[in-house]
């Protein structure tokens, strides 16, 4: 199979010059309007609005806008209070007690309680991975009074705060009727206590959704720093646009129907540059991890020599070619803590070559047993990106004498699919491609993809009790060097096992309008819509 760069997208235009393409918004309000921020934040808008129900980046940003956190990380990767006034630790480190700071009240105009955040941490501690191991060194999550509640360790716990921050599958304090959900029970009432409120009479499934300002929320007085600080909103309404072909995106944003896309493809790059109205910035600033997620339960990759295979075979500079052309945003990736995080290192990393070696990889693969088995390959076709990276994939495979076939589908399906552990004669798969923000991987307790527990680890399901022994020390150790050490350690038993298969790393640079300000940039992962502002022309 012949892969061009970008085959969902092809632009026969010069630089400056807009798409004729339909009115996306124009018939629901004035592009003029200020007080009405358009958005398009994703391919697709979300299919669950329970950021504990899945990892799906979509989710996670929904529930940013309506969910508030106890704590959040700023620009620096430090853990701030958020909804918390003050908290301290006792002196043997295994009572912590949290104050909730004033004003605090969720959308359908009840206060936000000791209790609900409890019954919110219990929950989440069911289902994200930090949250697993906290609750599994908790003696006791309990309220004191309805403003303050503890948390009592049977161990310490150095990174609690940390934890309680991390915005990978981050803790969304939620009422305690829908915290007493369990985490495989979606909770869709999307009554939190954030800064936006779901409009519910407005929700086009489908095209769009709209969020409100949420007149009565108290901002903390900081500034917005990263995640934490003052979540001002300074629109009234926010509408998160449905536009999942991404030329029909800048088109609509060059004629003023939208104001922000979140990614703009490196196609696009001198076509907004040129454009007077428009700008490039990077507010995803750490980047996203391109990886290929195999099936351990499932052959060929129940072995972990055709894992190995996958390693080898994979060129990670064409692997960027298709997703990240632009070389000023895109690298190559061999740590499985990422780049620039004070744990990423050169442990066990022998098998990165430029170009791949996909001798190496076909001799694997025969040394695991395989013998022709259909290998299913999850295609989002969306996800131009990840479209892009299934197929080259795909023609990889094959070119060593791999049966590699294509399941394509749109990302909804993708995430529903990727929860089958059976045969793919049975709808399952062997292989999903997917991308995780780069500060994920620094935070072995709180990334689900860097799990080793087998069936009760993330999508792939790997299993390794060695590398689990020594990712349970993590929360343990009270020093930067001991962690260091236990990520050396770590690395080179994830390099045999191959946790996941990276393609590489890339930042995409999201594309606005001059006239909304105020767009927070920040290494987190996450879009915040707090603090954006329209301007007139």
């Amino acid at each position: 199979m012949e892969i061009s760069r970008r085959d969902l997208i092809k632009l026969s235009v010069a630089a400056g010059t807009a798409w004729s393409a339909p009115s996306i918004v124009r018939a629901q309000a004035a592009s003029t309007d200020t007080r009405v921020l358009r958005l398009v934040l994703g391919g697709t808008l979300p299919a669950s609005f329970d950021p504990l129900f899945t990892t799906s980046g979509d989710t996670q940003d929904h529930g940013l806008a309506i969910y508030d956190t106890l704590f959040a990380f700023d620009s620096k990767r430090a853990a701030r209070p958020q909804m918390i006034d003050n908290w301290g630790v006792s002196e043997d480190r295994l009572t912590y007690t949290f104050a909730l700071r004033d004003g605090l009240g969720f959308h359908d105009g009840s206060p936000v309680t000791a209790a609900d955040c409890v019954a919110s941490i219990r929950r989440w501690g069911a289902a994200a991975p930090g949250g697993k191991m906290l609750m599994e060194k908790a003696k006791d999550v309990s309220k004191k009074d309805e403003r303050t509640f503890t948390i009592s360790l049977r161990e310490p716990f150095e990174l609690l705060i940390d934890t309680l921050a991390s915005p990978t599958q981050f803790l969304a304090v939620m009422r305690q009727k829908d915290a007493n959900f369990s985490p495989t029970e979606q909770v869709t009432d999307n009554i939190g206590s954030g800064p936006f409120k779901f409009n519910r009479a407005l929700a086009k499934p489908g095209a769009n959704f709209s969020y409100d300002r949420y007149e009565k929320y108290v901002p903390r007085k900081e500034a917005p720093d990263g995640l934490a600080g003052g979540k001002i909103v300074k629109v009234d309404r926010a509408i998160w646009e449905n536009i999942s072909d991404q030329q029909t995106a800048l088109a609509a944003l060059q004629a003023g129907e939208i104001d922000f896309l979140l990614t703009c493809p490196a196609d696009f790059y001198s076509t907004v540059e040129s454009d007077p109205d428009l700008q490039l910035q990077v507010v995803l600033g750490g980047g996203q991890d391109y990886f290929a997620r195999v099936n351990f339960l499932q052959p060929p990759f129940d072995n972990a020599k055709a894992r190995q295979a996958l390693l080898h075979l994979v060129d990670q500079e064409a692997f960027l070619r298709v997703t990240a052309p632009d070389p000023r945003f895109a690298q190559s990736l061999t740590s499985m803590f990422g780049t620039g995080s004070p744990y990423s290192n050169d442990e066990n990393t022998g098998w990165y070559k430029k170009g791949g070696d996909p001798e190496r990889a076909k001799q694997l693969f025969k040394e695991a047993g395989y013998s022709g088995e259909k290998v299913v390959i999850l295609d989002s076709t969306d996800w131009p990106q990840g479209d892009n990276c299934a197929q080259l994939l795909a023609s990889e495979l094959k070119k060593i004498g791999v049966n590699a076939e294509l399941a394509p589908s749109d990302w909804a399906g993708i995430t529903a699919r990727r929860a089958n552990k059976g045969p793919v004669e049975g709808d399952g798969w062997n292989i999903h491609i997917s991308n995780w923000p780069n500060l994920a991987l620094s935070d072995p307790i709180g990334a689900a993809l860097l799990q080793a527990n087998g069936e009760n680890a993330w999508y792939g399901w790997p299993k390794n009790d060695e590398y689990e022994a020594l990712r349970s020390k993590w929360a343990v150790v009270r020093t930067l060097d001991e962690r260091k050490a236990l990520a050396r350690k770590m690395q080179h038993l994830w390099w045999d096992f191959v946790g996941a298969v990276f393609l590489g790393q890339a930042v995409e640079p999201s594309a606005r309008r001059k006239t909304l300000t105020g767009v927070i940039s920040n290494d987190l992962g996450r879009c915040p819509m707090w603090n954006m502002e329209k301007v007139s022309a």
